[in-house]
């Protein structure tokens, strides 16, 4: 389903990739407890994410193993549901395992592309994606789900069809696929490569 995306961050298993857009998807079109929350997850480079970030709390995923930590641990996702109403990110390795949560993405990068409009949690993903190799994924509080890669957005993903009019960031030529209601959209433009 999110092939098209997939195709625009290349060098990362597109199984890890792919199922935490899911969970990131599910965030968005659930929430928790009633109300629209927002969240960020970096995937890779994970020792500069680290070196570049610091908790905001006591790691509530410290150690645990990495077997229950691992992205595609079906056990993993309400944690994650509930970890994402704190303050902070999540820092995912190139492997799929959660390392930690709760962090503040303290990166600062002068060459991202954020279009206005788009808060804090949006500039911090392209912002890491621009000084490391990570990819930054961010459920915003308006339900929809953004990729930024090289500080530059590569995905917009929009769970429900009637969102599609009030919610598109991307810019330039923009490539549309639907899901039944969710929306992939993808800058018609050649893939990016996380290798620098």
């Amino acid at each position: 389903m999110f092939e098209s995306i997939l195709c625009q961050v290349t060098e990362y298993d597109p199984e890890v990739l792919e199922a935490l857009i899911e969970l990131a998807v599910e965030i968005a079109r659930e929430g928790r407890e009633g109300r629209r929350i927002g969240t960020l997850f970096t995937l890779g480079d994970e020792q500069a994410v680290l070196a570049k970030s610091r908790t905001l709390i006591l790691d509530p995923l410290a150690g645990h193993p990495e077997s229950a930590r691992h992205v595609t641990n079906p056990n993993l996702r309400g944690t994650i549901k509930e970890l994402a109403q704190l303050d902070g990110g999540f820092v995912v390795s190139h492997d799929g395992v959660v390392l930690s949560a709760c962090r503040y993405l303290d990166a600062f990068a002068s060459q991202v592309d954020v279009p206005l409009g788009l808060g804090s949690r949006h500039l911090a993903a392209a912002n890491m994606s621009a000084v490391t190799k990570a990819v930054g994924i961010v459920v915003s509080e308006s339900s929809v789900v953004r990729l930024f890669c090289h500080g530059k957005m590569v995905g917009e993903i929009i769970p429900e069809l009637w969102m599609i009019d009030h919610s598109v960031k991307l810019r330039g030529p923009v490539k549309k696929e639907t899901f039944g209601d969710l929306t992939v959209l993808t800058p018609n433009t050649r893939p990016f490569s996380t290798a620098k």
